[in-house]
């Protein structure tokens, strides 16, 4: 066996060689962040939930204001009767109107009421040129021939006019949601890169300063923290009125204050650093320093900061336009579509799940890139 092995050659090049692929800081970040299926899920649906808002009224033919009052509070999922001459089928509102609606779910005109029947509790309507009777004695309300009184045959089909129904003023809520996740995003986006700015210069500056300039400036903090939101709300909009701007102005000025904190924890820990140390020496300004040095080697706190910053002002902007304090009719959003909804909760739940589910999405999609982010950015977890 002796000729059938032999040793291999080593050289000191080859012992110290690192074999494994070199990647940048980013890079490395973004291996361990697409590493965590709950982190890249979760940027998935925001990208989804960004196109859907920006992209999806392009291809609709509502608007959020467009009102129909003839296909009030139509569901996405339709019971409908069978015409008499069977081209189509006929749906009730409940506002006893009936509508015609085609054999693909599409919606039609409404039927013209000829005469009423208060004895036989009936409503006479035309359909083509056939009377066809609305039987409302006992729910649920049913499409029969008026002479023989047999029922039409009934069936289930989707809403292919209004994919998710309309609301109670007959405007489509897939439109309004599209519209409602856009301003969502906008003042969650927009107060994000205001408490991001505010945050990290107020925090960069407590921080490094130190001393009698950190006590005051965190008391402001503190006294600014203490003030319930909705009061800020209530105030600006005595000067402002409600509305987009006075939202934006309210979160802008009140979420800054964790920012603040955790860049203040993060510049001083670093500022004790060597490399601060050596800045100081070859003669850097204290402008350099801090948005050179300290702020750049605190992006990784920032960033899982503002991640986590954005569902919560999401959730208080729906929270503050279901109050009736937010947007202007009939400007729409999550929080004002919930509103609308409230009062049909029980006749029409789809009205409120589905503008709450959107804003559980939102929630947890940030939350997930979130905490995909803390992992990426923690050394201490690098493998």
């Amino acid at each position: 066996m002796d000729n059938k092995w032999e040793m291999l050659g080593s050289s000191n090049e080859d012992r110290e060689k690192i074999w494994s692929k070199n990647r940048t800081f980013a890079g490395d970040v973004w291996f361990r962040f697409r590493h965590k299926p709950t982190a890249i899920g979760g940027l998935i649906m925001i990208v989804i939930l960004m196109l859907f808002a920006l992209l999806g009224p392009m291809f609709t033919d509502y608007s959020y204001s467009t009102q129909n009052l003839e296909v009030v509070n139509i569901p996405p999922r339709m019971k409908v009767y069978e015409t008499p001459d069977g081209s189509g089928y006929l749906y009730v509102t409940q506002a006893l109107k009936v509508v015609q609606v085609s054999k693909d779910g599409t919606m039609g005109n409404q039927l013209k009421k000829i005469r009423e029947e208060a004895d036989s509790s009936m409503t006479i309507f035309d359909c083509n040129g056939t009377e066809v009777a609305l039987y409302y004695g006992a729910k649920p309300y049913v499409i029969a021939d008026p002479q023989t009184r047999v029922i039409y045959p009934s069936a289930h089909v989707w809403n292919k006019s209004y994919v998710l129904g309309t609301d109670s003023l007959g405007r489509d809520i897939l439109t309004r949601l599209m519209y409602g996740t856009r301003v969502s995003l906008m003042v969650a986006f927009v107060a994000a890169a205001v408490n991001m700015i505010i945050g990290i210069l107020f925090g960069g500056v407590s921080g490094y300063a130190g001393g009698m300039v950190d006590t005051v400036m965190m008391r402001i903090v503190d006294i600014i923290s203490t003030i319930p939101l909705t009061l800020y709300v209530i105030l600006i909009m005595v000067y402002l009125e409600s509305g987009l701007q006075s939202i934006i102005i309210a979160l802008g000025t009140v979420y800054w204050v964790d920012m603040a904190r955790v860049v203040r924890g993060q510049v001083l820990s670093l500022k004790q650093q060597e490399f601060v140390m050596a800045a100081k020496t070859i003669g850097s300004s204290t402008k350099t320093i801090l948005l050179q040095h300290l702020i750049p080697n605190a992006m990784g706190s920032i960033l899982v900061t503002v991640t986590m910053l954005i569902p919560s002002a999401i959730f208080m902007e729906a929270f503050l336009s279901y109050l009736g304090i937010g947007l202007k009719p009939p400007l729409a959003s999550l929080g004002t579509m919930c509103n609308d909804a409230a009062e049909n909760l029980r006749s029409c739940p789809h009205q409120m799940f589905i503008p709450a589910l959107v804003i559980c999405l939102i929630m947890f999609a940030f939350n997930f890139v979130g905490d995909g982010l803390r992992d990426a950015l923690d050394p201490k977890l690098k493998k």
